[in-house]
């Protein structure tokens, strides 16, 4: 199969290629320059692999949580995709694709919510897929679900931005934390693979953002 995924839920930018048993990618740290980096991202990711779109299986993104722009980005460039080409979608969380970025076998996935909070899951390994633990949500640092148990990796920039209130927080469970792994095209592309195998792909408009939050930003007042 051929799936091109894509992720722009973070400030970074990143694109990737599974074309048969090879995945070539694309990563830059965009700022907020996402929507002029991405097409021409893909169209050279392409160009090199030389593919055009009509010989793509589907496409696959990374559906949230995380920025609200970018998150909007990615799902506005894979529908008009999806569309233009009868493409069908899959959207892949965001802290799933985090955790399976670390390497670990059991995570807890934090990304920076700002406004003093974090984008937590949690996630154990098992064989080839990864069981959630701890659904998706938004909460401040110091009331992230405990896990069970010892020896849990923490990836993201959640521990960056509020490290030393999730250690106290997680405690002896946590093990290590690597503050600077952000989601990753790879990883999307990866677990999306067998979830169009299985023709679990939908139709181009169910491309949508996961953003568990439904605020932006504080008003006046809560500053």
């Amino acid at each position: 199969m051929n799936i091109l995924a894509l992720d722009t839920s973070t400030e970074f930018c990143s694109v990737a290629l599974y074309a048969g048993d090879r995945l070539t990618e694309r990563g830059i740290a965009a700022g907020q320059s996402h929507s002029t980096l991405l097409l021409g991202m893909i169209d050279s990711l392409l160009a090199e692999s030389g593919l055009q779109y009509s010989a793509l299986d589907g496409i696959a993104y990374g559906e949230g949580p995380g920025a609200f722009t970018g998150l909007r980005i990615a799902c506005a460039v894979v529908q008009g995709i999806a569309f233009a080409h009868d493409l069908p979608v899959c959207g892949i969380g965001t802290l799933r694709a985090l955790a399976a970025r670390s390497g670990a076998e059991q995570v807890i996935a934090c990304l920076d919510a700002r406004m003093g909070e974090v984008y937590h899951g949690a996630y154990l390994r098992n064989g080839g897929e990864w069981r959630e633990v701890s659904a998706p949500r938004v909460c401040p640092p110091a009331m992230v679900p405990l896990p069970e148990g010892a020896g849990w990796a923490g990836c993201g920039s959640g521990f960056a931005a509020h490290g030393e209130i999730l250690r106290g927080r997680l405690g002896a469970a946590l093990q290590s934390s690597a503050t600077t792994l952000m989601p990753h095209a790879r990883e999307i592309a990866m677990l999306a693979m067998p979830e169009f195998a299985a023709g679990r792909g939908r139709a181009a408009e169910f491309a949508i953002p996961v953003y568990v939050r439904d605020k932006v930003a504080l008003k006046t007042g809560e500053r």
